[in-house]
C-alpha cells in the first residue's frame, strides 16, 4: 500500500475552500466563521487545543451544502430545515479518521442554545457549536443588511441588535457578551472584508508540516469531499466515485505503477470539485445552456486546478484531475493543450469521465448501453479528441469498464 506525503491541515483548509463556491457569488463565508469564532473564543480565553478544533470545525461547517439553491436559504437567519444540512455533514465527517472528531460539532451548529445546553455532550463541543452558529449567523446577517451599502460598518447597530436579542435563547450567553465586546473595534468588522488573508489561517496551516498518509485512509478523506461535489444533482450521484473507479482500472491495465493507480484514484474523485460554483440549475437542465450558462460550466476543471494546486504533495493530483476535459486535438478546456502536452493519467480521466457521464441518466437523455458509449468513444478517438490506445482497451475489456463505471463490482 503507497504513502503519500501530505499536511493534512492544508489539505483540509484546501478543499474547505471549494465548500465556499457553493455560494457562487458569496463566497468566503466559511473563513469568515473561522475569524470570528476564533476570535470570540480567544476572547474567553479558550485553551489552544479547542481553538484549533474550533478552526478545523469552522472551516467545514457547512460540509452538507452542497447545492446553491439550499445555500441561498441558509442566508435567511431561519428557515425550517436548516438542520438537515447538519445531519448530512456530520455523517459524512463521521467516515474519517482524520475528522470524526468534528461531527458533534457540525450536528449541532444550528442548535438553539436553549436545548443544547442540556444535551448529554461535553461542554466544550456544546460552545463551540454554539459558537459557529453566532458566527454563522453575524455573517449572514451582516451580508444581508450590508447589501447596496458601501461600508460593512453601516450593518454593525442592526446586527447586534438582532444578536443580542436572541441572547440566551439561541445564543450562549458568554458568546454573545464576547461579541459585543469584540463588536467596538472597527477593525473586527473591516476585516471580514480581508478574510481570503487571514493570519489565523495561516498559522493553523503552518503548525502541520508534511506527514505520510496511507492511501486507504487519504481516499476516506477525500471520498468525503467527492460525495459533496456528486450530492450537487441527483443526475451527478455516484459520478466521481465511478470516474475514480474506472481511470484506476483502466490504470492497471495499463501498467501504471501501484502509486500511480493510487494517485490516479485520487485525481478521479476530486476531478469535478471545481463544480461546486456552478449553479444546481445548470446541472439539471432539460434544453441545451445558454452560452453564458455554459460559459460558468467550463470554468469547473479550471477551479479544480486553483483548489488541488494549493496542497504540497498534490501537484499531480491537481494537474491530473484538472486536465479531464483537455482533448489530444488542442479542441478542449481551458489549456486547449495537445496531446504532447496531455500525460497519460490525464488522459485516462478523461476517458473514464466521458464514459462514466454516458453511462448515467442526464436531464436530457437516459442512460446509454455499454455498445452506445465505445461507438461515442470511438468516434471522439477517430476524430482526434480522445487517446486511442486508450479506447482501445476500453473496447477489449468494455463490460468490465461499464461496471467499474457504474460501481457494479
Amino acid at each position: 500500500m503507497s504513502t503519500l506525503q501530505l499536511n493534512i491541515r492544508q489539505f483540509i483548509y484546501s478543499l474547505s475552500n471549494a465548500l465556499d463556491l457553493v455560494g457562487v457569488t458569496n463566497v468566503f463565508h466559511g473563513r469568515r466563521v473561522a475569524y470570528m469564532s476564533n476570535l470570540l473564543a480567544a476572547e474567553l480565553g479558550w485553551d489552544k487545543a479547542i481553538l484549533d478544533q474550533l478552526f478545523e470545525a469552522s472551516i467545514l461547517h457547512d460540509c452538507g451544502v452542497s447545492q446553491t439553491n439550499v445555500h441561498a436559504k441558509l442566508t435567511q437567519l431561519q428557515w425550517e430545515e436548516e438542520s438537515d444540512h447538519c445531519i448530512i455533514g456530520a455523517e459524512l465527517l463521521n467516515k474519517s479518521p482524520y475528522l470524526n472528531h468534528l461531527s458533534d460539532i457540525i450536528r449541532y451548529h444550528h442548535t438553539h442554545w436553549s436545548l443544547l445546553k442540556a444535551f448529554d455532550i461535553p461542554d466544550h463541543v456544546k460552545l463551540c457549536a454554539n459558537c459557529i452558529y453566532l458566527a454563522d449567523r453575524v455573517d449572514v446577517l451582516t451580508l444581508t443588511s450590508v447589501a447596496g451599502r458601501s461600508n460593512v460598518l453601516l450593518s454593525v447597530d442592526e446586527t447586534l441588535s438582532t444578536i443580542n436579542r436572541l441572547k440566551d435563547s439561541w445564543f450562549a450567553p458568554e458568546l454573545v457578551d464576547a461579541l459585543n465586546r469584540v463588536a467596538t473595534h472597527e477593525s473586527f468588522w473591516l476585516d471580514l472584508e480581508q478574510v481570503e488573508d487571514n493570519a489565523t489561517a495561516k498559522a493553523w496551516v503552518a503548525v502541520d508540516q508534511r506527514k505520510p498518509i496511507e492511501f486507504e485512509a487519504l481516499k476516506k478523506l477525500v471520498q468525503i469531499f467527492s460525495s459533496i461535489v456528486d450530492a450537487k444533482s441527483p443526475f451527478t450521484h455516484d459520478h466521481s466515485q465511478g470516474v475514480a473507479c474506472l481511470s484506476r482500472y483502466l490504470a492497471e491495465l495499463l501498467g501504471l505503477s501501484e502509486t500511480q493507480c493510487d494517485k490516479i484514484e485520487i485525481a478521479g474523485l476530486l476531478h469535478d470539485i471545481g463544480k461546486l460554483r456552478t449553479p444546481d440549475d445548470y446541472l439539471e437542465k432539460p434544453n441545451k445552456l445558454t452560452s453564458d450558462e455554459f460559459a460558468m460550466l467550463r470554468r469547473h476543471s479550471y477551479d479544480t486546478f486553483n483548489i488541488l494546486k494549493k496542497i504540497g504533495g498534490f501537484e499531480d493530483i491537481a494537474l491530473w484531475a484538472s486536465q479531464h476535459h483537455e482533448r489530444m486535438d488542442g479542441t478542449g478546456y481551458p489549456g486547449h493543450l495537445r496531446a504532447e502536452n496531455i500525460s497519460l493519467e490525464s488522459r485516462i480521466i478523461s476517458v473514464a469521465d466521458v464514459f462514466q457521464a454516458l453511462a448515467q441518466k442526464r436531464p436530457y437523455r437516459d442512460p446509454l448501453t455499454a455498445n452506445e458509449i465505445i461507438k461515442i468513444l470511438s468516434k471522439m478517438a477517430t476524430e482526434g479528441a480522445l487517446d486511442g490506445d486508450i479506447v482501445g482497451c476500453v473496447q477489449q475489456h468494455l463490460d468490465a469498464c461499464y461496471k467499474q463505471s457504474l460501481l457494479m463490482r
